[in-house]
Parts: structure tokens; sequence; C-alpha cells
């Protein structure tokens, strides 16, 4: 079984007051809009995110076909790593593809890829420049969560940080340009960034 852990727990500070994940990008929330593309290649989807977000959230999936699991941030605002390790508690599936709820343009044939590379190691990150990908990454459950709770006790909040204890596969960046389209790292962080997303999804 194949897991999807989408993100979406961020405060969206330079977005403004509202909550991006929910967002209506050309009439679709946000959220639904990564689920719906990532939904083909795995068998559950787990939302992390706070308790306040978590009825929102289940009426922006209204219809996606997945009945999501949430895994609500016992502290808020520890970062994405915190999120991470909570939401790999709540999944059953042995791999799980993690992604920002952020990143409405997320290749499904790039997931699909990212999940065979990881076979047989901890994990498959693309690091199509000098950083990594980590929030559109394929990992072993139970190993990513693992070294995620270990980098947290050590107070390493970097997001990188427990790459250093998996056995991880990188996708550079010559890779990634032959398998993924070349916008599925694109995310949304500001209102102007938004607005032309929205024109994209529109001119589609």
């Amino acid at each position: 079984m194949r897991a999807s852990l989408v993100l979406a727990g961020g405060r969206s500070t330079r977005f403004g007051d509202a909550d991006k994940a929910v967002a209506e990008l050309a009439g679709t929330p946000m959220i639904r809009r990564v689920v719906d593309r990532v939904a083909g290649a795995v068998d559950e989807v787990v939302i992390n995110c706070r308790a306040d977000q978590v009825d929102v959230i289940r009426d922006a999936l209204g219809g996606s076909g997945f009945d999501p699991a949430f895994a609500v941030d016992r502290d808020p605002d520890e970062g994405p790593m915190a999120g991470i390790a909570r939401g790999l508690e709540a999944v059953s599936a042995a791999y799980t593809f993690v992604v920002a709820c952020d990143m409405p343009f997320v290749d499904p044939a790039f997931v699909e890829f990212l999940f065979e590379r990881a076979a047989g190691r901890d994990a498959a990150v693309p690091r199509p420049d000098e950083w990594y990908q980590t929030t559109q990454a394929v990992y072993r459950t139970d190993a990513m969560a693992a070294a995620c709770r270990r980098a947290l006790d050590r107070d390493a909040h970097r997001i990188v940080a427990p790459l250093a204890d998996l056995d991880e596969v990188v996708i550079d960046g010559d890779e990634v340009d032959r398998v993924a389209a070349a916008d599925t790292f694109d995310n949304i962080n500001t209102r102007e960034e938004f607005a032309a997303a929205n024109d994209r999804f529109r001119e589609a």
C-alpha cells in the first residue's frame, strides 16, 4: 500500500489572514487540487493540520473519493518536520508521499516515479538544485517518522535534518528534468503567486 501525507498546518503568514489550504483556486480549494492530483498514485490520504482546520478541510475534500484521516498537530507551529512526524503516525502504508498543500501543480507521474525509486530504500528525495525538495518526496513511513522524532529530540528543526539518518536515493536535477513536469515544485506563498496560479488553471 501507498499513502500520501498532505501538510496543511502552516499559518500562511505571507498569504494574509485566509487559510491558503482551502482558498478557492479557479473554483476548487487548493488542498483539493493537490489531493486530486496524487489520488491515483496512493491508497490512503492523511492530512496534517491544526485542530481548527479539520472541519473546513474535510468540507473542501468532500466528494474527492477519499475519506482522509486527520493527524492533528499536538503542538501547533512546531514546523513542517513536526507535521511530517505527526502525520506519519496516522499512516498505515509502508511508503508515504509527503507533499505540501500549496503545491497544486504536483505531477502525478512524478509521484509514481518517486514510489518506484524509493522501493527498498528509506527515501527518494528530489534535489533539482542546491535544495532538497523534502515536501515532495517519498519516505519509508516508519523510518522517516523515527528520524524526524530523533531530529526533534536533539533540537534539530531544519527539515533536511532527518535525511542524515535515512538510506536515501537522491533524484538530481537531470533526472527530475527527464521525468517531471517543469512546474511540479511550484508552490504558492503569496496572493500574487495565487493570482498567477489561478490564471494558469483558468487557461488550462
